[in-house]
């Protein structure tokens, strides 16, 4: 089972542990893309100001990201899952799985990133500013720029079984799976049963819970139809909304 999610706006700060090592992250095929990223960054933010701010959409009260991100090749590192915060995370809640769940989580998660393109949770990263909607000065769209370095990667980090895309739309856009893995590919809506609405916090935190929920049964579904069943003996009420749809519905916000 591969997982993917989306990073968080929100993150931890880098700490003092050693500084990236972009050559030991996963992933090895997307290192020319990722050098081409990391450089474009921080060349941007150590120089004008005002102008990497526009460029990476920050409001004044973010000014102090640019220059974190100028400082990304010497800053402290940590584990990507310590880095990631915010509500789908937070859900989740990693730190505190078992061995035996933890073990899981670093080989089914994948989380997106405008910077990295894709890191494993226990990738060391440092804490950055840069979504998948920048467009570099020197390379453009970002989406655009990860596509092409993906499209080579991404199906063979797939393996074999259920691929589960949580991701939001900007991030679902830089690789979208094909073929056989599009078949046993499954994407998840959750909908506030009352209303069938989604409610971005209460579906960021549903989320988190259905994939520490997969975690921590060991579960390994094959396909859609599989994880339909899965979920249904975990205690969720799903619908399937189409080929490869789910629809989890939840009746109270939290």
């Amino acid at each position: 089972m591969l997982v993917l999610l989306p990073p968080s706006e929100g993150k931890a700060s880098s700490g003092r542990g050693a500084p990236l090592k972009l050559e030991a992250l996963s992933l090895p095929g997307l290192r020319e893309a990722r050098e081409a990223v990391v450089g474009e960054l921080v060349e941007l933010c150590a120089g004008d100001e005002e102008k990497a701010r526009e460029v990476l959409g920050l409001s004044e009260g973010l000014r102090g990201e640019v220059a974190k991100n100028a400082e990304l090749p010497t800053a402290g590192a940590r584990p990507a899952g310590e880095i990631y915060t915010g509500v789908l995370y937070d859900a989740l809640g990693l730190a505190t799985l078992d061995a035996d769940a933890a073990r899981r989580a670093g080989r089914s998660l994948l989380i997106f990133s405008g910077l990295w393109g894709a890191v494993r949770v226990t990738d060391r990263i440092p804490s950055y500013r840069c979504s998948m909607g920048v467009k570099l000065p020197g390379l453009g769209a970002l989406g655009a720029h990860w596509r092409g370095a993906m499209g080579g990667v991404l199906p063979e980090a797939a393996g074999k079984g259920l691929v589960l895309d949580l991701r939001s739309s900007a991030y679902a856009a830089a690789w979208k799976p094909k073929g056989e893995v599009a078949a046993r590919t499954a994407t998840v809506r959750v909908l506030h049963a009352p209303t069938r609405k989604v409610v971005s916090h209460f579906n960021k935190a549903t989320k988190g819970r259905i994939v520490r929920s997969l975690l921590t049964s060991g579960a390994e579904p094959a396909g859609p139809a599989e994880l339909t069943e899965v979920l249904r003996e975990l205690g969720y009420v799903v619908e399937v909304a189409g080929p490869g749809r789910l629809d989890v519905l939840v009746d109270e916000i939290h």
